[in-house]
């Protein structure tokens, strides 16, 4: 049976041998039960045999009918997929070219060609063809993989995949989908908050007309940018808004580099009632609650970085600043430092010791505003110490550090970072001075134990590097430098009668710090800045000290004198010099030649470039407060203050950190013209 329903070349369902098994037994007891009716009845066995016959003539019959049937279906079958595949070929809306080795084309499928228009394309180069899609497949295969990739070819998006082995390109067009996407992407939705920096400290010297002519002129400008892009904006108080807006229109803003803050600062400047914004945006989320809370984050840090910019970013990613050009100097309040200095003393009231700590390569601006922090901290009974390796120093403090040891021979002032962290305890607290940004903070060691427990005094603009859940800060870009900070917080502190908060050297030690950071009060320096230095004065600071540490040795001299006789002036009004490649320079050197450059006529900006280790390259760069030396120091990694800023790049050498250097520049101007 088997061998038979093999020659009838059956389908493998039928020859299966369950079904066999069950047809044979089946054709088993038909003959059984004609052979028993033979016995029984010799007419009914006739005609149940009759029967037999009949059914496995019918059987076989059937069998080859449906033996015939199937081979026809599945010859059927057969060419109706093959005339499937070359339809597809043809007509499916599939783009395939296939290419010999040396790029040529040796066919296209009649939807590829529609694409290609009216041109021949057999026998050419794919470059010859098209030289959009020839760049296009170049890329791919330098890529190096056959997964597909999104393309835009002319004005389809298109789905790539190449198949450099077998030589085929299938292109998918992809541009409704992709539509699709885009307007999505566009439509979602951004947010932003918007604070007029100086509101209240405008308000309070203005009348009442005078202050309702102002309110109004904001609200209208504001109105306008925002009904010209498309957004949506309310008044939430006198000096906050709400901005909503989609991110294609944000996308629209963010190309006009928000206009309205320089439109709304100049406006009224002219009026004497200057106005500054500080903006916070964003988006990119699926949850509008942390969109919002970023938003949030993102004023915070624009408020932090001094107001007057922009802060923009997607959930995720690196935030983007526009603005900061103005250098305002009266912002802050005597209020915040008569709060910030009573916050600090309840802090030092729960605390076991405090340890106050500088930035790396500590100057007399950092040191000075430490020791400020630590007589602050001894008022309050605490035990305080400012870290600093004593015996390796710059010479400015280490001349101060000798006349403390000379004038105190018992001095405690000091301790090494191997001490400090020999004996913190987890209810110890630090106090970062001078700078915010964690990754130069002096010790680090001491900072990842006590990163729960830190208090941050900077003068500084706040950059995206900052300890994440500080107790108290106290950042202000407009102070002149940290010493001056301090400085105001001392004056609010109410010691015994019988004791100083200060000894003359350490008044001297602040006196120095502002003098250093001010460029002898030529810089970022506004009213308050004198009235720390006359308090410090008044307390015994000796101005003839101040410049006695402030000397420098001819060696450094010579330093500096070589870095500016290598000055050029690469872009207009900016000045560069360069130091040896083969030499480190100390990076205070490298900052006194910049501020020394800004000395000479002509000269806006400087910029200092020298070798700081075997593998890193510092930039100190210097500003007279037109020029924005943040912001292209922040391209490069680096930040700092308006007028003041650096960075160090790894693994490069002098020129070529020069040449990256003038790119930014060249950036910033074209974000600036």
């Amino acid at each position: 049976m088997k061998n038979f329903l093999r020659k009838l070349e059956l389908p493998e369902f039928v020859r299966d041998s369950r079904l066999i098994i069950a047809f044979s037994s089946i054709v088993f007891l038909t003959v059984l039960s004609t052979v028993v009716a033979f016995f029984i009845n010799r007419i009914f066995g006739v005609a149940l045999l009759l029967v037999l016959i009949v059914d496995v003539f019918w059987v076989v019959f059937g069998v080859y009918i449906l033996a015939k049937n199937t081979n026809n279906y599945a010859a059927n079958l057969s060419y109706r997929i093959k005339r499937g595949e070359q339809e597809a070929m043809i007509k499916m809306p599939l783009g395939i070219l296939l290419y010999d080795e040396s790029r040529h084309i040796q066919w296209v499928n009649p939807y590829l060609q529609l694409y290609l228009g009216d041109k021949d394309a057999i026998g050419k180069t794919i470059t010859a063809v098209d030289r959009k899609l020839g760049k296009l497949v170049e890329e791919a295969l330098e890529a190096q993989t056959s997964e597909s990739k999104v393309v835009k070819w002319g004005d389809h998006q298109f789905e790539m995949v190449v198949q450099d082995s077998i030589g085929v390109i299938y292109l998918i067009d992809i541009t409704r989908y992709a539509d699709l996407a885009d307007k999505y992407r566009a439509e979602r939705l951004a947010i932003g908050q918007i604070f007029v920096d100086n509101y209240d400290e405008l308000s309070e010297r203005m009348h009442d007309q005078e202050l309702a002519r102002t309110s109004t002129y904001l609200q209208t400008t504001l109105n306008d940018y925002a009904e010209k892009f498309k957004a949506y904006l309310k008044r939430i108080d006198e000096d906050h808004f709400l901005l909503l807006a989609h991110l294609q229109d944000l996308e629209a803003m963010e190309e006009d580099k928000f206009s309205v803050l320089d439109k709304i600062r100049l406006e009224t400047s002219r009026n004497n009632t200057p106005l500054t914004l500080s903006v916070g945006i964003a988006y990119g989320g699926e949850s509008l609650r942390k969109i919002a809370n970023q938003a949030q984050a993102n004023l915070d840090l624009a408020l932090g970085r001094g107001g007057d910019q922009v802060v923009l970013r997607e959930l995720g990613q690196v935030a983007r600043f526009y603005g900061g050009k103005s250098n305002p100097m009266e912002k802050r309040t005597r209020v915040r430092a008569r709060m910030v200095s009573q916050a600090l003393g309840e802090l030092f009231k729960d605390v076991d010791q405090v340890f106050v700590q500088g930035h790396q390569r500590p100057d007399m601006d950092s040191v000075g505003s430490g020791i400020g922090v630590v007589k602050i901290a001894r008022l309050h009974g605490v035990k305080a110490h400012f870290l600093l390796d004593t015996a390796h120093c710059n010479y400015d403090v280490d001349r101060l550090v000798k006349k403390m040891q000379a004038e105190d021979p018992q001095l405690d002032l000091f301790v090494s970072p191997d001490e400090a962290n020999a004996v913190a305890t987890d209810n110890s607290l630090l106090v970062m001075v001078d700078h915010s940004k964690y990754s130069i903070t002096y010790d680090q060691r001491l900072y990842d134990r006590l990163r729960n427990r830190i208090v941050v005094i900077d003068h500084h603009r706040r950059g995206e590097e900052f300890p994440e859940n500080p107790m108290l800060t106290y950042v202000e870009p407009y102070a002149s430098s940290a010493s001056e900070l301090v400085t105001e917080m001392v004056e609010y502190q109410q010691p015994a009668e019988d004791n100083r908060v200060l000894t003359n050297l350490e008044a001297t030690a602040m006196l120095a710090g502002i003098t250093v950071d001010s460029k002898e009060f030529s810089l970022r320096t506004g009213t308050r800045t004198f009235d720390a230095a006359s308090y410090l004065r008044s307390i015994g600071a000796d101005s003839s000290v101040v410049s006695e540490l402030l000397k420098e040795d001819i060696s450094s001299f010579l330093v500096k004198s070589h870095l500016v006789a290598s000055l050029q002036m690469l872009r207009p009004k900016m000045a560069v010099m360069q130091g040896p490649e083969d030499k480190v320079i100390d990076p205070i050197l490298t900052a006194q030649a910049a501020d020394m450059a800004l000395d000479l006529e002509g000269v806006s900006a400087s910029f200092a470039i020298t070798r700081r280790s075997g593998d890193k390259v510092g930039i100190s760069a210097r500003s007279m407060g037109h020029i924005n030396v943040q912001v292209i120091m922040e391209k490069l990694g680096g930040g700092g203050h308006l007028s003041n800023a650096a960075t160090q790049i790894k693994d490069i050498t002098v020129k070529e950190a020069s040449q990256r250097l003038l790119a930014a520049i060249d950036e910033y101007l074209e974000e600036n013209s």
